[in-house]
């Protein structure tokens, strides 16, 4: 990652260039008086909350989808007992 180091001065006079520059992702350090204030970083958005359960009640299934498969229930067997072919 690139680091670019301003100071307050130039920072407000190229605040636009600067932000494209952290969007970028450029580490863009403003500085006053040589010492680093302050760190001009791209908006990460915040992750929705997840609530267990919003969709209880709402959707409806059958018990049983699908039915059982012959082929697969004795592939199933087969397969305990020795790999399949």
């Amino acid at each position: 990652m690139t680091t670019h180091v301003v100071n307050t001065h130039e920072a407000k006079s190229r605040l636009s260039e600067l932000i494209r520059e952290a969007e970028a992702g450029v580490e863009v350090i403003v500085a006053r008086n040589g010492q680093p204030v302050a760190r001009i970083v791209p908006w990460r958005a915040d992750k929705p909350v997840r609530v267990p359960g919003a969709w209880a009640g709402r959707v409806e299934h059958a018990d049983d989808l699908v039915g059982p498969d012959d082929d697969v229930t004795s592939m199933f067997g087969r397969s305990a007992v020795s790999p399949l072919p």
